[in-house]
């Protein structure tokens, strides 16, 4: 009897362009084993650090935080069925370093983060997938002298709610979450909101965000302190509101605090845990989501490497794929459903400097 072909899912890998990088990767994940091959690459030397997929799922997008002062978020078409890429076309991003990019439920607006110049930028989005003319570009302006971190705005993340009607950009620099609203049909596509930013704790450090399915929470990372902030979210309005600051996500007992920066976050699909990278500790640390949204620190999972950047939260719930940018690996893990930790598969994928995993289908 003919065995039937493992189900698989395609995933991207982009990354930092030192060490032998090709730039952007194509992965296919076995979901029987865990495995994790390569089947692709598109050529970019340009530091493809953070990417993004169309939600028609044909196109895919990279912030290139560039070298010798190139900084452009590139368009690629997609081939269904290798998943290959094909470049489209690139539009300069203003700011030094865009190290985040993000799309609008309707795929007709791309956001940016630029973390050198501390600038939002928002562009238009063809109809055959090409990045288009700017629709907005904003500089963000403050410091704070007390952490050299914090020398200027650095704008490090554009998350885009799930019912696609808000954008909050996260700036590290400032210790702020700025707040736009998003409407893809106007001739001002992207406005702030009322009260146009909401502050956190001082020399925290915005970094990135997730946010519940039923768009009542959002959680960020606060690198600089290694903690998490909670807020509920005006369905409505899109306005956040504090509901909590500074929760700890490293061990009582670690003794590299000083060191340690934390990285990327997500909910499962359930919304029950929530999952936060520290580099340092090198270890995925898992909360639980109370009913009210408030978060409990329940544990640690070591990803197999050093410094975890980004990592990919299987829609399914079923696993966890960590990108370890110094160790050049891909590391891939099972979920548990019901207490939400994490076991290791037992399979890598060495890639070099991988700092962003997202899916590819």
């Amino acid at each position: 009897m003919a065995q039937s072909t493992p189900p698989t899912d395609r995933l991207y890998v982009g990354t930092y362009s030192t060490r032998g990088s090709e730039g952007i990767y194509v992965v296919e994940l076995n979901r029987q084993t865990g495995e994790l091959r390569q089947t692709g690459s598109a050529k970019n030397d340009l530091n493809p650090s953070f990417l993004a997929l169309h939600p028609t799922k044909r196109f895919l997008y990279a912030g290139n935080e560039g070298s010798k002062g190139l900084n452009a978020v590139a368009a690629y078409a997609i081939n269904a069925k290798t998943g290959n890429l094909t470049l489209l076309n690139q539009q300069p991003a203003q700011g030094g370093g865009p190290c985040y990019i993000s799309l609008d439920k309707t795929g007709k607006l791309a956001f940016t983060a630029a973390y050198g110049g501390g600038a939002f930028n928002a562009f238009a989005v063809e109809a055959d997938g090409k990045i288009g003319p700017s629709v907005k570009a904003e500089m963000y302006h403050g410091s704070n002298a007390a952490n050299p971190r914090q020398d200027a705005p650095h704008a490090h993340s554009a998350t885009v709610s799930p019912d696609g009607k808000t954008v909050y950009v996260c700036d590290l620099g400032n210790d702020r979450v700025y707040q736009y609203a998003i409407d893809a049909s106007s001739k001002t596509p992207v406005t702030p909101l009322n009260p146009a930013f909401v502050t956190v704790k001082a020399e925290s450090g915005p970094r990135h965000m997730a946010i519940s399915a039923n768009g009542k929470f959002a959680y960020l990372v606060e690198e600089l302190s290694s903690s998490v902030a909670t807020f509920s979210r005006n369905t409505k309005t899109g306005n956040l509101t504090l509901l909590q600051d500074g929760v700890q996500t490293l061990p009582v007992s670690f003794t590299g605090r000083s060191k340690n920066t934390s990285a990327d976050i997500h909910l499962d699909p359930s919304g029950r845990f929530l999952y936060q990278s520290n580099r340092g500790l090198d270890a995925l640390s898992v909360l639980q989501v109370e009913a009210d949204g408030k978060l409990t620190l329940l544990g640690h999972t070591p990803t197999g490497g050093k410094t975890p950047r980004n990592f990919w939260m299987d829609p399914r719930g079923e696993f966890i794929i960590v990108a370890n940018q110094m160790t050049d690996n891909l590391v891939s893990f099972r979920r548990d459903a019901k207490t939400g930790l994490l076991t290791p598969t037992g399979h890598e994928l060495k890639i070099p400097s991988p700092v962003c995993v997202i899916s590819g289908q």
